[in-house]
């Protein structure tokens, strides 16, 4: 399988592909089109500003190809930022569209609680999940992040609350995401990286 981990900067990508060899993958690091026309399944990894991620894309014309490949059935993990850019658009950054894969907006978490979200919170299960299969209900996962997508339209088959609900996981036909971070939570976050490669192969 032509596993591609987007590279488009972001701090947590070496952190990811390490993770992935320990599952046995070989993720292929690359950036351009080319690349993911040939890719048979994606990773985005994001951490950071909104703004870094989405303007990282647009400079390396990586949009429209993602977009495409993501439309045509690839199969696709977002990561943090990977999970916010598939909306319209982040109040984290206004003035620039994300990929709008997903209908609604990501923004801030509540005032009345300490920001940004770090360290471990555990989820709220809405639906039957693969990405969250052989995985318990009582697992903690680890977060960073001071926005979300906080107005759940279908998409989200688990939730995690800090001062209000928000999306946790995205499973949408070949769309996965995940708020937290996989790569930093463990042995339930590495058995979710290995719930997708098996659901990538499927």
């Amino acid at each position: 399988m032509n596993l591609l981990l987007l590279d488009h900067g972001a701090g947590n990508v070496t952190s990811v592909e390490r993770a992935l060899h320990r599952l046995g993958a070989n993720p292929q690091r690359a950036n351009t089109a080319e690349s993911l026309a040939t890719a048979d399944a994606i990773i985005l990894p994001g951490v950071g500003h909104y703004s870094a991620l989405i303007r990282a894309l647009d400079e390396r014309q990586l949009r429209a190809p993602l977009v495409a490949a993501i439309q045509r059935g690839v199969p696709f993990l977002g990561i943090c930022l990977g999970l916010q850019a598939l909306y319209k658009s982040s109040q984290e950054a206004p003035e620039l569209n994300g990929l709008n894969l997903l209908p609604g907006h990501v923004s801030s978490l509540p005032a009345n609680v300490k920001l940004p979200h770090m360290g471990w919170n555990q989820l709220q299960l809405s639906r039957p999940s693969r990405l969250l299969a052989n995985i318990s209900p009582d697992a903690f996962f680890y977060f960073a992040h001071s926005f979300a997508a906080t107005e759940p339209n279908g998409e989200a088959v688990a939730l995690c609350n800090y001062g209000a609900p928000f999306v946790a996981v995205i499973e949408n036909r070949n769309i996965h995401a995940t708020q937290f971070h996989p790569e930093k939570s463990g042995a339930p976050g590495s058995q979710l990286l290995e719930n997708f490669l098996e659901a990538s192969h499927s």
